[in-house]
């Protein structure tokens, strides 16, 4: 991803990630988070993204960080812990919070994902996105519900919650 982040994106997923307990780390490039572009550390209660990026890709990868955080801890008891499903789970709510300001990170992340939908044994990827989906988009919720900054609405994004059983939270 190219180009500046939406005002007060960086900030505000900062502070979310802050509020659960975790330090957000800019690191100078991906050799020191294991050739990632970010890296959770549920043990060290980190959370590092790399700066060698443009700043709507850093926004991206920080939504994908936060996006572990609130999902896959060490304590979830509805992870179903396999890597490729916590990646397809991650990205698809980065690709979510993107939407929602504006930003089109469909060209990284449907290609992550389906990579990622790939490696899980016994499910076509359709099948795992399909699986992840209702958890993915009450993430995503509430990380959006939590967030001071500028959105399009939802049908701007393309998203009806009466549709998809949501708008409650």
């Amino acid at each position: 991803m190219e180009g500046q982040a939406p005002d007060g994106l960086w900030e505000g997923l900062s502070a979310l990630v802050a509020a659960e307990g975790f330090a957000v780390l800019r690191v100078e490039h991906e050799g020191m988070i294991h050739g990632a572009n970010g890296l959770t550390d549920f043990q060290a209660r980190t959370v590092a993204v790399r700066t060698n990026m443009d700043d709507a890709a850093q926004v991206k990868t920080l939504a994908h960080e936060l996006g572990h955080v609130r999902l896959h801890g060490p304590d979830n008891p509805d992870w179903d812990r396999h890597r490729g499903t916590g990646e397809v789970e991650a990205e698809s709510v980065a690709l979510m919070i993107g939407a929602a300001h504006g930003m089109d990170t469909s060209s990284y992340s449907v290609p992550y994902v389906s990579g990622w939908a790939g490696t899980v044994k016994g499910k076509e990827p359709a099948e795992v996105v399909q699986a992840t989906g209702e958890r993915v988009r009450k993430t995503a919720a509430a990380i959006l519900d939590a967030l001071d900054t500028v959105q399009l609405a939802m049908r701007e994004r393309g998203i009806d919650r009466d549709l998809i059983g949501g708008g409650d939270e």
